[in-house]
């Protein structure tokens, strides 16, 4: 059963900002594949991103930038077939929208026409204004992602909290403002100061989704392998556990090892 979801309707860009008018939190998690999508849709989440941090999760990368084109595609695809009810929104990857408007514009349309997602989003600010006007100015639906942007890892060389100095924190707020003005749907603040995320939710008309940003913002979104407790090497301030899956599924595959290991399975029930 899906939980807390009194309109079982598709969620589209419009009933996000309905949300925030009406002061309702809007929930979002990443997914990747069609099984862990499926999971995630029936439970009543308001959101999933196809996150380019598949690149880590699903891959093994040290970062999201080795991820390409069709790799996302791929997780979107799967993604969409599974999410009946949630919105879909799919990451643009590292070099898929940085070198022109152009070239943004024919990589978005791939994405959107191949995998059916609902949405996209990309990470900066007044940087990508016009690339962002382009997608949007052609029908795309467009979540921007300020703060701590992972593509810029190694331009900002550490995964610390953003906008802790008065400048980055006033860039921050007029790029989000930015945003809104040219029309994105909804904006994640990623490892900000709680203080200046809620400044910035009261300063724009679109929500804002955290993740590391307090609890002021429109919603929040967390990587559902990290908040599932797959992963176990990763434990950031902000991120917490609702499951330990690391160590269920570790006990469940070893005591199918010693059932196959002591000829207990399969039984004589479960052969043919």
């Amino acid at each position: 059963m899906a939980y807390l979801v009194s309109d079982p309707r598709k969620v589209t860009t419009l009933r996000f900002g309905e949300m925030k008018q009406r002061g309702e939190k809007i929930s979002m998690l990443t997914a990747y594949d069609f099984t862990t999508a499926s999971i995630v849709d029936h439970a009543g989440i308001d959101g999933i991103l196809v996150g380019d941090s598949a690149s880590n999760v699903m891959a093994g990368n040290a970062t999201t930038l080795p991820i390409t084109l069709e790799q996302m595609i791929y997780h979107a695809t799967s993604v969409v077939k599974a999410a009946k009810r949630a919105l879909v929104i799919c990451d643009m990857p590292f070099g898929s929208y940085q070198v022109d408007r152009h070239e943004a514009l024919r990589n978005a349309i791939n994405i959107m026409k191949r995998t059916g997602c609902d949405a996209l989003k990309l990470e900066g600010g007044s940087e990508i204004a016009d690339i962002v006007k382009g997608l949007l100015d052609a029908g795309i639906p467009v979540m921007g992602h300020l703060g701590l942007t992972p593509q810029s890892i190694n331009k900002f060389g550490t995964y610390s909290v953003r906008a802790q100095e008065e400048r980055e924190a006033e860039k921050l707020l007029a790029d989000a403002r930015h945003l809104d003005q040219l029309g994105c749907f909804a904006i994640v603040l990623e490892k900000v100061p709680a203080v200046l995320a809620e400044k910035v939710t009261h300063n724009v008309g679109c929500p804002t989704i955290g993740i590391g940003a307090g609890n002021a913002t429109d919603g929040q979104i967390l990587v559902v392998d990290d908040m599932l407790g797959k992963t176990q090497d990763f434990s950031p301030k902000f991120l917490r556990r609702y499951a330990d899956l690391n160590t269920i599924m570790t006990e469940a595959i070893g005591n199918y090892i010693t059932d196959v290991k002591n000829v207990s399975f399969p039984s004589a029930e479960e052969s043919y």
